[in-house]
């Protein structure tokens, strides 16, 4: 494990690190809405949510699959309470992809989110995980990710042309949400958990892993998130070199723990839907003891919750995850 993820890991304590920003949007009495498009807001409600929660290893921003596919010109939807979403189809040809121009970091909400990183991570008292959608999941924003699959077998010259360019876009990204002051990202690769083992190397951690070459070292960290791998695609995560792997909660842990090097972190992955946002605070504390007693001697499990915990999840959900951690 690189230095930043080695960090978390103190007094043979299992860390807890729950992805979650929007609990603190309503701590401050915001919206989504205000936290997605201010940098302010948003570097406001981690701040809150350290202080509510102290006990997390780490804090991290939104995951907004949104923000990048918007630079490019993709339409986003809006609406109060909710995660912004990309509807339509920007690219429908390899000529549209050719013609394709590779944003800059004032495209859309993107200075936004640099900002949000700067403000927090200047008054923050522990590591910051910035966020990042991965390569061939912004390649399904842009393209429609049911045409994307179908090119794979069609065209396959042309999504790595896309993926090239969104990769493109993503290492500037990355490189300067290292340079806000965040000590890692977390890249959010849901999309890549559709595909084969193999083709998941070839369409995602391929790329991926030339953005952890160029970025990741002892003050910076990348976490890879893939919450649609249902063991598949482990051994490709593993493959890309990315200090610390993130799991959603349709995988069997105890299968990831067993695959997984020592030295690699393993995170999830309590259900942030139907345990955290809809259950009650007996069954949360009931999944996190159960995660707890899988990863007996795993020296590099760090407890999570499967994705970014949802809008309007119950503050008593959220208290029983850390109670039952800190058993």
């Amino acid at each position: 494990m690189n230095a930043i993820i080695a960090s978390l890991f103190k007094d043979n304590i299992m860390p807890v690190l729950p992805v979650m920003t929007h609990p603190g949007i309503e701590i401050i009495g915001k919206d989504v809405l205000d936290a997605v498009r201010d940098g302010q807001v948003h570097a406001d409600a981690v701040l809150a949510l350290r202080k509510r929660y102290p006990m997390s290893a780490a804090s991290t921003t939104i995951m907004d699959l949104s923000v990048e596919a918007e630079a490019f010109g993709a339409n986003v939807v809006f609406a109060p309470g909710e995660v912004p979403t990309v509807t339509g189809r920007l690219l429908e040809s390899a000529a549209d992809v050719e013609a394709l121009h590779v944003p800059g970091l004032d495209a859309g909400r993107v200075p936004e989110y640099l900002k949000a990183n700067r403000l927090a991570a200047r008054q923050l008292d522990c590591p910051l995980l910035g966020g990042c959608i991965g390569p061939f999941s912004l390649a399904g924003r842009l393209y429609d990710m049911t045409e994307l699959m179908m090119a794979m077998f069609t065209e396959p010259e042309t999504v790595h042309a896309l993926l090239e360019k969104c990769t493109a876009f993503l290492l500037d990204y990355v490189k300067a949400v290292k340079a806000a002051g965040a000590s890692g990202v977390v890249m959010a690769e849901p999309a890549s958990g559709l595909l084969s083992g193999d083709d998941c190397t070839t369409y995602s951690s391929d790329y991926v892993k030339r953005i952890v070459a160029e970025v990741q070292d002892d003050t910076f960290a990348v976490v890879l998130h893939n919450c649609g791998n249902q063991g598949q695609c482990t051994g490709s995560m593993v493959g890309t070199g990315a200090a610390a792997l993130h799991f959603g909660n349709v995988i069997d842990m105890a299968g990831v723990l067993a695959e997984v090097p020592g030295d690699i972190a393993v995170m999830g992955n309590v259900d942030p839907v139907g345990v955290m946002k809809m259950a009650m605070p007996d069954r949360v504390r009931e999944e996190v003891r159960k995660l707890k007693t899988l990863a007996l001697g795993h020296g590099n499990f760090v407890l999570s919750t499967g994705c970014d915990v949802p809008p309007s999840a119950p503050m008593h959900n959220i208290a029983a995850f850390f109670g039952a951690a800190a058993e």
